[in-house]
């Protein structure tokens, strides 16, 4: 069984295009600047799924760095 839909397969292509052209935002409504970090285009365009209800795994608990 596939872990994403093609649709947010489709959501994350629409994100790299945006950054390449030198479109992609990041943060609430575009305010956090442009996106040039291919890893960012990804994690924008797996949220941007989330978000629409598409098949995408939960998000990965953020590392805490050691005590």
């Amino acid at each position: 069984m596939a872990k994403y839909s093609e649709s947010a397969g489709k959501d994350v292509e629409r994100a790299m295009h945006k950054r390449k052209k030198g479109t992609l935002k990041s943060g609430p409504s575009g305010k956090g600047g442009k996106v040039t970090s291919r890893k960012q285009a990804i994690a924008i365009g797996l949220s941007e799924a989330r978000a629409k209800g598409k098949k995408v795994p939960k998000k990965k608990a953020g590392k805490k760095k050691g005590s």
